[in-house]
């Protein structure tokens, strides 16, 4: 049986005796029906497993005794920032759950010009904090000790004039001359932008060409915008990353 994994936000000291988070308590106590003596795997995000041993479970409460911090052998060597326009729907957090799954190191929600989601103020924050709960729950499950952070949205344009620092930049559009194996390995950071349902406005997909940008197709056919996500970064990891390692 794989031991459960659990994320703990805060420090985590070996030798130490921590509660559990109060969702992650739950779902020990009562989802899994942990007991008193059995292990699991705490992480914070900062790139460490940590293995624990409860040692005391209530009705509100369950506390474990952190034994000792572990390498956690699960970050792609590719550095992918997914700067993904907002989706509407449940697709954004299945865009985010399985980016992050398939090894992303950060996100950055962006306002495109045919994002049918507008998101202001209070709101677009209680989204991000969504978002970011979304990512952690996908590295629980994934066995990740690292946790991909989600940006604030932004417009496109803003976050163009920025410029991302990155090795390399990728714009996906279907009407794109390259494909990704025709590109160099990329020895770094990538930017990947994935526009929203209808995609990209052309002048938009222009924008990101003079900002150094390379227009990428994935294969012969339209791809919805949370397959196109999920099919970029899966090709990356084969091509360049670990999934064939």
């Amino acid at each position: 049986m794989t031991t459960p994994r659990f994320y703990h936000p805060g420090a985590l000291i070996p030798g130490s005796e921590t509660a559990l988070a109060g969702n992650a308590a739950s779902h020990a106590s009562k989802a899994l029906r942990m007991q008193v003596g059995d292990h699991a795997i705490l992480f914070n995000g900062d790139g460490h497993n940590y293995l624990s041993r409860l040692t005391s479970i209530r009705k509100q409460e369950v506390l474990a005794e952190v034994l000792e911090a572990q390498p956690c052998p699960t970050e792609s060597p590719l550095k992918i920032t997914l700067a993904q326009a907002i989706s509407s729907g449940d697709r954004m957090d299945f865009t985010i759950q399985k980016a992050v799954e398939m090894g992303v190191s950060s996100i950055q929600p962006i306002f495109s010009q045919r994002s049918i989601v507008k998101l202001t103020g209070e709101r677009a924050e209680k989204r991000r904090e969504h978002w970011q709960n979304v990512a952690i729950s996908a590295c629980e499950q994934s066995g990740r000790a690292y946790i991909p952070p989600v940006a604030p949205a932004i417009n496109l344009s803003e976050w163009l004039a920025q410029k991302p620092d990155a090795d390399a930049y990728i714009t996906l559009a279907p009407s794109a001359p390259l494909t990704l194996p025709q590109l160099t390995s990329p020895r770094g950071h990538i930017s990947l932008l994935i526009g929203p349902e209808g995609g990209l406005a052309d002048h938009e997909i222009a924008l990101t060409a003079q900002h150094g940008f390379t227009l990428v197709r994935m294969g012969p056919r339209i791809l919805r915008t949370e397959t196109a996500a999920i099919a970029a970064i899966a090709s990356m990891q084969t091509l360049w990353g670990d999934f064939i390692s």
